[in-house]
């Protein structure tokens, strides 16, 4: 046997040797899970964007990528893919690049991202390292102004496709315009994604990006607007003689959207269903509630569903017969989910007293303001309501010619009100109170204003209170949807001017009573077309010298630009810019082609910019301003620096 003390030498050295050998397994393990759990999730990756054509492997900590690349961009792609995933210092590119078919060019195209944090660039263009690839920094740093920006933009020294340098221009363009937005140009395509703060300022992103589009680049908007915070959260759904319809329609996902709009047609309803999707649901069953609802309507024939926040009120139509009316209600309050309350009205049997003639009724006339007539309670509380209609309207816009009356149903003061609030908001209409209901009818020029209505009746007078709205949107009265064109209103312009011009006196720059006359007539036009930036271009003959007559044509376009403001124009769409004598269209030998040539012209800055860089475009070096002028929008908001313009020929 061995001795005791020579086994308790031993004991220490194997323990510690067991527990070392435990230890550099446990850590081959590790590093083994390590390698396999990165080498998957870049895979997964490459594979989520279109690549399989990397080799993923991993020794140790570190990560190979092996494979060849279709071009550069694709390379440059998949190792941003694996960098995104693990440490880019652990990543060892080891791929190659296709050799490129000198016949094939490859896809440029370039990704930009505008954020509050910056802009990143991503993306592979054409041209040689210089300036062209100086002049898109350029005006990227200029929009960006203090903000950082990531360029990862590569570039090919190839020539670029025919509508390439057009679409850059129109990207830019529309980077600076949107504050927050992804912007990808392709040669014959631009992708713009963004949102707007407001409907008016998604509207208005919209019809900016709209002008001057380039040709043969298609153009692809996704602009949207942030949802809405609906309060309270409302839906109504109506069935009737008329048909089945949504007087407003809200969901919380476009989810729920598909759910109700299904729902709404196996009710009965057609067409295009808009239904808005906003913030404030009071469940996330809201769609099941609402579907569970119209169905319950359609089972009833005819009436209306209202769900307000967790509220729910079902008006059957008078006339449902009382069995059908318990058997649908009380299956409803059964599957509707917890949280929802139902209330159900089946109204009385019309009878000789209760078609009697209380009726209030305010008709609104967008000249002649509104006209109010029918019955309104006795005493103070009458007073106080045609106070709120003087109020609301206008006094020299109120004709009241109503009768006090003493027994009015319970409410009807409050029910006056909140009807006239709803009328107030309308371009015309008519709002008809009863007993029972409560009618409004109309046109507006908001296409959301049907639905804030229907909200705001539905929160004035309760959920339990039957109303009706025939209210529609009309496009003619929608200001942003009714604007004019830039080439509208310069067509306007110059049809008023192909009649009577605006020319001077000779040396004068005093408006004379001729061009007064047209003053006033452009005046009228003006204020539709605030959007659109124009020059005022001032003109005179050849007689005297060159600088006295650039001076004299600048003054008077000076003098037209302060002549719209005198007559109450907003003049800070305008630029007045005078040309001298420099532009003729008549012959200054005549005092008739003299006289002609003494005038103010008015047109789009674009036309102005882009006739400049299209006259002298093979001479046009890659500059930042070479690149934004071409297609240059009229509402363009950061400077571009312009091209020379010609000096005047000797003796005109």
């Amino acid at each position: 046997m061995l001795d005791k003390d020579r086994i308790s030498t031993l004991v220490g050295p194997v323990s510690f040797a067991v527990a070392a050998g435990l230890a550099i397994v446990t850590a081959i393990v590790a590093a083994l899970a390590i390698e396999r759990r990165s080498t998957e999730d870049i895979v997964t990756s490459l594979e989520a964007d279109g690549i399989a054509w990397v080799d993923v492997s991993a020794n140790g900590l570190q990560v190979f990528l092996d494979g060849t690349a279709p071009d550069e961009a694709s390379r440059f792609r998949a190792q941003t893919r694996a960098s995104a995933i693990v440490d880019a210092d652990r990543v060892i590119n080891r791929l190659e690049v296709a050799a490129l078919d000198a016949t094939v060019a490859p896809r440029f195209s370039l990704d930009m991202l505008r954020n509050s944090d910056g802009i990143q660039l991503i993306g592979l263009i054409p041209g040689p390292q210089g300036d062209e690839a100086f002049a898109v920094a350029e005006a990227i740093a200029d929009i960006a102004g203090s903000a950082d920006v990531v360029n990862m933009v590569e570039m090919a020294d190839l020539e670029a496709p025919e509508t390439w340098e057009a679409a850059l221009a129109y990207g830019l363009r529309a980077l600076e315009t949107l504050p927050r937005a992804k912007v990808t140009v392709l040669a014959d395509r631009v992708e713009i994604e963004a949102v707007g703060e407001t409907r008016e300022q998604r509207a208005e992103f919209i019809a900016r990006l709209q002008q001057n589009q380039p040709a043969g680049v298609e153009i692809v908007l996704d602009i949207s607007a942030p949802r809405p915070v609906i309060t309270p959260f409302t839906l109504r759904f109506v069935r009737d003689a008329g048909g089945a319809r949504f007087e407003t329609c809200t969901a919380d996902t476009p989810e729920t959207r598909d759910q109700i709009v299904a729902a709404a047609r196996a009710a009965g309803i057609t067409g295009n269903v808009p239904c808005t999707i906003g913030l404030g649901v009071p469940s996330p069953s809201w769609g099941d509630a609402v579907a569970t609802s119209i169905a319950a309507l359609a089972e009833l024939g005819e009436g209306s569903v209202t769900l307000s926040d967790a509220d729910v009120t079902l008006i059957a139509a008078q006339g449902t017969p009382q069995e059908l009316f318990d058997t649908v209600v009380g299956e409803l309050g059964a599957d509707l989910p917890d949280v929802f309350s139902l209330q159900a009205v089946l109204p009385e049997p019309e009878t000789l007293e209760s078609a009697g003639p209380a009726r209030f009724t305010a008709t609104l006339h967008p000249e002649d303001g509104v006209r109010l007539r029918g019955r309104l309670p006795s005493g103070a509380v009458g007073a106080s309501v045609q106070a709120f209609a003087t109020a609301t309207f206008g006094a020299g816009r109120t004709d009241i010619a109503t009768r006090a009356v003493a027994d009015l149903p319970q409410g009807w003061s409050v029910r006056v009100m909140a009807g006239l609030t709803a009328l107030s908001q309308l371009e015309d209409g008519t709002l008809t109170v009863e007993p029972d209901t409560l009618r409004l009818s109309g046109r507006t020029g908001d296409s959301e204003m049907i639905s804030a209505l229907t909200r705001q009746i539905s929160e004035d007078l309760g959920p339990g209170v039957n109303f009706q709205m025939d209210v529609r949107y009309d496009e003619a009265l929608d200001p942003v949807a009714s604007q004019p064109t830039p080439e509208q209103c310069e067509a306007r312009i110059r049809e008023i001017q192909d009649e009577t011009k605006i020319t001077f006196d000779p040396g004068s720059t005093e408006i004379n009573q001729t061009a007064g006359e047209v003053l006033d007539r452009i005046a009228e036009i003006l204020p539709d077309c605030m959007h659109v930036r124009m020059e005022i271009g001032g003109h005179t003959d050849a007689q005297g010298g060159e600088d006295m007559n650039l001076n004299l044509s600048q003054a008077r376009a000076d003098a037209v630009l302060n002549g719209l403001l005198a007559r109450g124009v907003l003049v800070s769409n305008l630029t007045a810019q005078g040309y001298g004598e420099s532009q003729p269209i008549a012959d200054n030998e005549t005092e008739d082609g003299r006289e002609q040539n003494r005038r103010i012209d008015f047109r789009l800055l674009a036309t102005a910019e882009v006739a400049e860089v299209a006259a002298d475009a093979d001479d046009q070096p890659r500059t930042r301003a070479g690149i934004l002028a071409q297609g240059a929008i009229a509402d363009w908001p950061f400077e571009i620096t312009p091209l020379p313009r010609p000096e005047p020929p000797d003796g005109n």
